[in-house]
């Protein structure tokens, strides 16, 4: 795992989630949400462990009710991930699933009374345990929808101003914000505006994105722009479905801006008329075999054998696809000719010869 700051990022403050380090100079975190029945353990711990394996670092979990946070201590027991409780409306929940142990809780001040989260912060502040405030256009507070005529990005800002000037009135600091939207401009303009004048961590995120291709649109857009803006210290791309989906695109818009180099990037010529062999099923084949390796490998597979070596000069490993036939090449440069049959397993071998050689140096 590699970080690589060569975004000047906004400086925040250091909060730590149960060994995993946010803000400061801590590499962007890539969280996720279960999408289990939080009372099936077996499912929720299964969902987990798969969302670790492919790259998650934080994980959050809904808690409808009690029977949901009295699973939480065999959820903990058997997961190596930071735990977040995300809870709403029921004030009690977010101080039993404190009481549980849990790293960090999530609220949303658009459906819990101000007195009720004075009284969760009591309990957080004995436990030290984060919170985040999660502001929501979905539900934000009455007053400010009727300010500010709707959930705008002034009002979302003004929500978390208001709860930051009220946490800090309790002596509390171990905050993390989220101002979320569906709408792309909106949440990019909130996000800059609280950036603007506060140092906490900031969690990012397109909320009710849609399907993976709607999800991965809106969030390569707002989450991107303020990662190359600096903003952020935590994403979470939110896909309809499964959440092992929103892995990979999170780590794949780190990728693009340099900011952190984690798995292999894949890189693919469009196809044209010049192209001769089945460039997407082995597309489609060399991702799945890659999927969940955490080395960083730029990884180049080109239909073309006249000009795919030079358009993917910069690749470490690939394949310039030909009639029947292709070129294995390094950093550029041909190293030997490949069956197209053979086309997956060498590069896999390949591959696997490249990263081991890089862990013995």
């Amino acid at each position: 795992m590699e970080h690589l700051p060569l975004i000047k990022r906004r400086k925040t403050k250091k909060i730590n989630l149960d060994g995993v380090s946010i803000g400061g100079d801590a590499p962007i975190v890539v969280q996720s949400m279960t999408n289990t029945d939080t009372r099936d353990v077996k499912a929720t711990v299964a969902q987990i462990k798969a969302l670790e394996k492919a790259g998650c670092e934080v994980i959050r979990v809904a808690l409808p009710d009690k029977e949901a946070v009295a699973a939480i201590p065999a959820i903990k027991k058997k997961i190596k991930l930071p735990l977040i409780a995300d809870v709403h409306f029921d004030y009690r929940l977010a101080i039993d699933a404190i009481k549980q142990g849990v790293a960090g809780i999530r609220i949303n001040p658009g459906n819990i009374t101000r007195d009720k989260i004075g009284d969760i912060i009591k309990v957080a502040k004995e436990r030290e345990t984060v919170i985040r405030i999660g502001v929501n256009s979905g539900s934000l507070q009455k007053d400010l929808l009727l300010k500010y005529g709707g959930a705008t990005a002034d009002a979302l800002a003004e929500s978390a101003f208001q709860n930051i000037e009220y946490f800090e009135d309790q002596g509390f600091g171990k905050i993390k914000l989220s101002l979320k939207s569906s709408d792309v401009p909106t949440m990019i303009e909130a996000y800059r505006a609280i950036a603007a004048k506060t140092d906490y961590p900031l969690h990012l995120g397109v909320t009710e994105a849609g399907s993976l291709v709607n999800a991965t649109i809106k969030s390569a857009l707002g989450i991107g722009t303020l990662l190359y803006e600096g903003i952020g210290d935590t994403i979470r791309v939110s896909v309809t479905g499964n959440p092992l989906l929103e892995i990979s695109v999170a780590f794949g818009i780190l990728r693009a801006l340099k900011i952190r180099k984690v798995g292999p990037e894949i890189i693919s010529c469009p196809t044209c008329g010049r192209c001769e062999i089945d460039l997407l099923s082995l597309t489609n084949k060399i991702e799945k075999a890659l999927a969940g390796r955490k080395e960083y490998l730029k990884v180049a597979l080109m239909g073309c054998v006249v000009n795919g070596p030079g358009e993917a000069a910069d690749a470490d490993i690939g394949i310039a696809g030909g009639r029947g036939q292709g070129t294995l090449f390094k950093k550029g440069k041909a190293y030997k000719k490949v069956k197209e049959k053979e086309f997956v397993k060498v590069l896999c071998e390949e591959i696997n010869l490249m990263i081991d050689e890089r862990k013995r140096v």
